[in-house]
């Protein structure tokens, strides 16, 4: 299966009153593997970003400017993205920037070209009520580091995804590519995890041990003028 972890970083929050997307950032995983074949790309938004989403991102018109357009990064994009399973947070916010951006070009839409779409902020919901599941506080409860990340990134941000979608959905649980495990492997592993759990020693207290701590139990019930718990006669009810 081709998954393809997605996300982007825009000019602000809303498509239909003219914020354009600036950085689009894949990685690419198939059978749950990364395969290091990524997308990443700024794109010049002929505008200025929206001063709050600029302190989030940090890409200033300057540095956009001589960016290619999304006119010339659609095809290349789409072809990218192409029947690929999409993993998203927030899947509603990048797939409607998206489709934006590729209505004004009449293109097609990028949800009917993809397959199923995975929006990891509604599974983090789903597994944990009530708590914040933002990229960065599922980093924090699945143990993933985010220390590097001082300002959101379309990239960065998809590599951490990446590791918090595997965690999440109990697999690969960190951003490397592994070789194939295979079943006979696997059994082999269980098997030696068997015979560990079967030869564990357990030891019995000898007549000696006991004695020592009975009289430990009875030199604190003394201290306590005999009103030790284990030495309260049980309430009948």
């Amino acid at each position: 299966m081709r998954q393809i972890v997605l996300d982007t970083e825009t000019t602000g929050l809303n498509p239909r009153t003219g914020d354009r997307v600036i950085e689009i950032g894949c990685v690419e995983m198939v059978n749950r593997k990364l395969t290091g074949n990524n997308f990443h790309v700024y794109i010049n938004p002929e505008r200025d970003s929206d001063p709050r989403a600029l302190e989030i991102h940090g890409l200033t018109t300057e540095f956009l400017s001589d960016k290619p357009r999304f006119a010339e990064i659609a095809q290349s994009m789409m072809e990218y993205l192409q029947g690929a399973e999409l993993i998203i947070h927030n899947a509603s916010f990048d797939m409607g920037f998206l489709d934006a951006e590729l209505d004004k070009l009449k293109l097609p839409s990028l949800t009917s070209q993809v397959g199923n779409v995975i929006d990891t902020l509604v599974k983090a919901k789903e597994m944990h009520p009530g708590k914040r599941n933002s990229l960065d506080a599922l980093c924090d409860r699945y143990g993933i580091s985010n220390a590097h990340r001082q300002l959101h990134g379309a990239l960065l941000d998809s590599e951490l995804l990446a590791d918090v979608y595997l965690a999440m959905s109990r697999g690969q649980n960190s951003f490397v590519i592994e070789e194939d495990v295979t079943a006979a492997q696997t059994q082999h592993t269980e098997s030696t995890q068997e015979q560990v759990i079967a030869s564990i020693l357990v030891r019995t207290a000898d007549e000696q041990e006991l004695a020592a701590h009975e009289q430990l139990l009875a030199g604190l019930d003394k201290a306590v003028r005999g009103s030790c718990i284990w030495n309260t006669p049980e309430v009948a009810e």
